[in-house]
C-alpha cells in the first residue's frame, strides 16, 4: 500500500499550513478510479475543512499540548500531524480508509512525529481523548447526521471539540460557536475554486 501512495502522490508542503508536508495527488478522479473505492480518496488531497483546523491548532499550541488527541476521520493526517507538531501527549489517526492510515503514517514519518493509527468506525463509540480534532466531516447531509451524535457525546465527556468546515451546508451553526474563520486556499479540480471561506467551530450550548 505504501508503494501505491508513494506512486500516485507528491510530497508537498500543505499550501496553508506550509508547517506540514504531505503527500497530494494531482487530480482526484484518476486516482479514486484506481482505488476502487466508494468514496473518493480522501486521503489524498489537503481538505479546507482540516486546513483550517490544523491552522488553528499551530497557532493555539496550549488547546492540545501535552494532551492525548484523537483525529476523526484523518485522511491524509493533516490535523494529527499539526496536533503532534503543537506538542500533544499522543495523537490517534482515525479512519475506516486503512490506505488513509497507510498515507497517515506516511506523512508523519515525513513531518517526524508518530501517530497511533486506527482503522475503525467509531461513530457509535464514545472515545477517550482530551481532544477531538475533525476536519471537513459535514460534506453531505447523512454523514452530517453521523457525525453530529459522536461529536457532542465527547464534548459532553469533557473533551476539547474541534471542528472544521468550510461553508458546507450541512454544519447546524446554531449548535457550535465559532472560534476561528480563513480563506484557505484549495484546489479548483476539487472545489471549482480557489478559495474557501474556512470556519473552526466547537460545540456550544
Amino acid at each position: 500500500m505504501e508503494a501505491f501512495v508513494r506512486e500516485h502522490t507528491t510530497a508537498r508542503a500543505t499550501e496553508f499550513v506550509p508547517e506540514v508536508v504531505l503527500r497530494v495527488a494531482e487530480d482526484v478522479t484518476p486516482l479514486w478510479e484506481l482505488t476502487g473505492s466508494a468514496e473518493p480518496p480522501f486521503w489524498a488531497f489537503p481538505w479546507a475543512g482540516g486546513q483550517g483546523v490544523a491552522r488553528y491548532v499551530l497557532d493555539n499550541p496550549a488547546l492540545v499540548a501535552g494532551k492525548r488527541v484523537f483525529d476523526l476521520a484523518c485522511g491524509s493526517g493533516l490535523v494529527a500531524i499539526a496536533a503532534a507538531l503543537a506538542g500533544a501527549a499522543e495523537v490517534t489517526a482515525c479512519d475506516v480508509d486503512e490506505l488513509a492510515l497507510v498515507a497517515a503514517g506516511m506523512n508523519a514519518a515525513a513531518n517526524g512525529v508518530a501517530l497511533i493509527p486506527l482503522v475503525a468506525d467509531v461513530l457509535a463509540t464514545t472515545v477517550d481523548a482530551d481532544v477531538v480534532l475533525a476536519g471537513d466531516v459535514f460534506y453531505d447531509k447523512d454523514m452530517a447526521a453521523a457525525f453530529l451524535p459522536f461529536l457532542f457525546r465527547a464534548s459532553d465527556a469533557g473533551a476539547l471539540v474541534l471542528v472544521g468546515d468550510p461553508s458546507r451546508p450541512y454544519l447546524p451553526k446554531d449548535r457550535f460557536e465559532l472560534q476561528a474563520r480563513y480563506e484557505v486556499p484549495v484546489p479548483r479540480s476539487l472545489e471549482g475554486v480557489t478559495v474557501l471561506t474556512t470556519s473552526v467551530w466547537r460545540p456550544g450550548r
